[in-house]
């Protein structure tokens, strides 16, 4: 029995489904190909009007110097620092580039300001190489720039035209003439490089536009920019209608720019070349104030190098003072070798080596003999007796040396100390020399440093005045061109495949989006999705809009309907598995409001029972509303006859249905004045208790539950209720009141059927309607696209 109601209870979370939703929009192809074809055919029209955008690219390399402003005036004195901090020199150029002043130039020399254009069949357009005539304008005043005008142009023969300004005739001239304007001579001649110069008739439209609007324009569209970081190639890049156009355009400012760029560093050179040569004279006069001052100076102190001497003086007191290191050092190892020679026991040793002067080298060699007799007499002593005459001859021997040693180095010291004395004296007098430098040096470093100065700043603008010479007599140009301007032969803008694309994806995106939201804004309740996400009845299934409204099912129904309420009946059947198998089954059909379809349910399911040889009875309980008697042809009288009389037999009033063997009705009858009291009657207990002994199914067509109290009065005679939604036509807010009235349990065992689905909104659910196996008729009638969604 679970598994029984597993199959029925469906999932009530609410899921996305992407095939779903491609299958919603899927179905509305119609509208998709509309669009699409209206897009395709505005972005064709599109595309045949639009004024195609040309590109024109060049290539320059900046030349690495310092150039522009404050930065170009000092490019001669770059070595000294002075413009240190200036940023690239690069994004300077680029800058120069897209000034204004050179655009407009550039503009200027090739006579952009003036544009002719040619009125065609369907769009006007503009004519530059091919243009049949050519305005040249003389000593234009200022207003000429500022002050847009309008010039027409009609040919009149091969040698005369007819000139109009703003509309009005200003007279009929020949080609080559003077015409004096307010604010400027014209001339006007003919395009000897058009391609149609021997057409005689033409009518030329000529406006001679605001110049500096015309070079906002241009700068507007003009990019300049370096090709990478590390590099000082710049490319110049610029849109325009016509690719020629653009050509002249970037090759003419480069060709300004680089002009520009000489006449500046000719007047930067010009400027730093006065400069060099009148700094250079003043150098000059103090470069030789300042060498008499020196010679003056060594002349009165007696030197030629102080330098040189301070250095000597500097090495011999050196010295000196390392000598008297030395003979102190020598002096005091002569005081300790004599107190210790004093002092020392009368038999020991004396330290050799020691000494290190010239004149210790007698004490020295005393000291090795006196150490050897010391041994000697040391060793002799041990194995003989005092009183022996060799040690006492040795002993004697001993005690000379050691006195000679002493008397020795008495000698050394005094020498030591003279020496010292000496060295002293010619260290102060070393030092008394050194005192008097710096005062020296002082005043020829002060000297010598204003020499070295204007000997060094007199060659450094000698060095500058050629370098500036040779350069303003040989001024390269600003830039290399690499490139020189190319425009690509296809246009850049529109872009037919793109445009395409476009008119593609709204031709998929708009119907979309309408689709979306009438979705969107739809309250109905469409498919079975919609309800089993916010009703937790079971649901049965769902029924395909009828191809008749009368159908009533038998054994040669093969439509899709006639399917659905056999897989209803079907699943039905679990609803029963808690109710005894030979128990009559008494089934209630109702609904929320009129006209979804609770009569159609409800005679065909009984149909369909009846079909498979139950015995089944159908009872029209809708007293107040009766239908079944549109899909059947039955007698005015029925069960509210029945009930308003007492000791009636009610099979006087069940009716057989020809052409089945088991169908029997019970009509309603005639409609009463007063239901509620009638439904009320114990008699209708009473007549479902006999009725139940008597068929195997009964099925009820009851009144809507929320319009009238008359279902709910006779709910407790059903085994189960069967509640019709009506797709399409109940409102999705409703369906909180039937989700309340099954939690409620005011109808017993209820569950749902969802009628009158548009088959091809189903999205491939209501258990496919013959799936596992296809009538060939309903397979033949399914878009191709579902056919195939549903073979993958």
């Amino acid at each position: 029995m679970n598994n029984n109601n597993s199959f029925i209870n469906n999932n009530q979370e609410d899921s996305f489904d992407f095939r779903e939703m491609v299958e919603s929009y899927i179905i509305q192809w119609k509208w998709f190909v509309f669009g699409v074809f209206v897009c395709f055919v505005f972005a064709t029209l599109y595309l045949r009007y639009v004024i195609p955008i040309y590109s024109a690219t060049a290539t320059i390399l900046v030349k690495d110097e310092k150039k522009g402003g404050l930065q170009s005036e000092l490019a001669a004195f770059s070595d000294l620092g002075i413009s240190n901090g200036v940023k690239n020199n690069v994004d300077n150029e680029i800058e120069v580039i897209k000034s204004r002043r050179i655009i407009k130039k550039a503009i200027e020399e090739l006579g952009f300001n003036v544009t002719y254009i040619s009125e065609g069949r369907v769009k006007a357009f503009e004519q530059y190489n091919d243009k049949p005539i050519v305005f040249s304008f003389y000593n234009a005043s200022d207003k000429f720039y500022t002050t847009p005008q309008s010039f027409t142009i009609n040919s009149i023969d091969n040698r005369h035209f007819e000139l109009l300004e703003n509309q009005k005739t200003l007279g009929k001239y020949a080609y080559g003439d003077i015409i004096d304007l307010d604010v400027a001579k014209l001339v006007v001649n003919k395009n000897i490089n058009a391609n149609n110069i021997n057409r005689d008739e033409f009518s030329v439209n000529v406006n001679v536009n605001n110049l500096d609007n015309v070079t906002e324009s241009y700068r507007g569209r003009l990019e300049v920019s370096a090709l990478s970081k590390n590099s000082s190639v710049v490319a110049l890049v610029i849109k325009d209608p016509l690719k020629e156009k653009a050509v002249d355009f970037l090759n003419m400012l480069i060709k300004v720019y680089n002009e520009d760029a000489i006449a500046d560093k000719k007047f930067i050179s010009e400027n730093t070349l006065n400069f060099i040569q009148n700094r250079l004279k003043i150098i000059s006069s103090e470069l030789g104030d300042v060498e008499k001052d020196v010679e003056g100076f060594k002349k009165s102190n007696n030197i030629t190098d102080i330098a040189s001497q301070a250095s000597l003086y500097l090495t011999s007191s050196v010295d000196f003072e390392k000598e008297l290191i030395n003979i102190e050092t020598q002096l005091k190892i002569v005081n300790v070798m004599i107190d210790y020679i004093k002092t020392k026991g009368k038999w020991d040793l004396v330290p050799n080596n020691i000494l290190v002067t010239a004149d210790s080298k007698i004490a020295t060699d005393f000291i090795a003999q006196y150490n050897e007799l010391v041994i000697q007499r040391n060793r002799i002593f041990k194995e003989g007796t005092p009183k022996n005459s060799f040690i006492i001859n040795l002993e004697r021997k001993i005690e000379d040396i050691n006195n000679n040693i002493i008397a020795n180095l008495e000698q050394v010291k005094t020498s030591l100390s003279i020496n010292k004395s000496v060295k002293e004296n010619q260290n102060r007098l070393i030092k008394g020399k050194i005192s008097d430098i710096p005062s020296q040096e002082l005043e020829n470093r002060v000297l010598d440093r204003q020499q070295k100065i204007k000997e060094s700043l007199y060659l450094y603008l000698l060095q500058k005045r050629e370098e500036t010479a040779i350069s303003l007599a040989v001024t390269a140009p600003n830039s290399k061109l690499v490139d020189a301007a190319f425009s690509s032969a296809s246009p850049v803008s529109p872009k037919r495949n793109i445009i395409y694309f476009l008119a593609f994806a709204l031709g998929i995106l708009i119907p979309f989006s309408i689709i979306y939201i009438i979705n969107l804004f739809d309250n109905k309740i469409n498919n079975r999705q919609d309800v089993e996400g916010r009703i937790s009845a079971p649901f049965l299934g769902d029924i395909p809009k009828s191809e008749s409204q009368d159908e009533v099912i038998n054994t040669n129904s093969k439509s899709s309907s006639a399917e659905a309420i056999r897989i209803i009946r079907t699943n039905m059947e679990f609803l029963f598995t808690k109710f005894p198998e030979n128990k009559s089954k008494t089934i209630f059909i109702t609904s929320t409001i009129p006209k979804e379809g609770k009569t159609f349910v409800a005679i065909n399911l009984a149909s369909t029972i009846a079909l498979s040889g139950k015995k089944v009875l159908l009872i029209g309980l809708d007293i107040r509303n009766p239908k079944i008697d549109r899909y059947v042809k039955l007698p005015s009288k029925g069960l509210t006859n029945y009930l308003s009389k007492s000791n009636e037999n009610i099979h006087d009033y069940i009716v057989k249905l020809d052409d089945f063997e088991n169908f029997f009705v019970l009509p309603s009858g005639v409609v009463p004045p007063n239901p509620v009291d009638l439904l009320m009657n114990n008699r209708i207990d009473e007549m479902f208790v006999q009725l139940k002994n008597e068929y195997d199914y009964i099925i009820v067509d009851t009144a809507p539950v929320s319009l009238v109290t008359d279902t709910i009065l006779v709910a407790k005679n059903a085994d189960i209720f069967i509640y019709v939604i009506r797709a399409n036509f109940l409102d999705k807010r409703v369906l909180k009141v039937i989700e309340n009235v099954y939690r409620d349990k005011k109808l017993p065992n209820m569950s749902v059927v969802l009628n009158d689905t548009k088959w091809s909104k189903t999205y491939g659910y209501g258990y496919g309607y013959g799936y596992g196996y296809s009538y060939n008729e309903d397979e033949a009638k399914k878009p191709w696209y579902l056919n195939w969604l549903k073979r993958k």
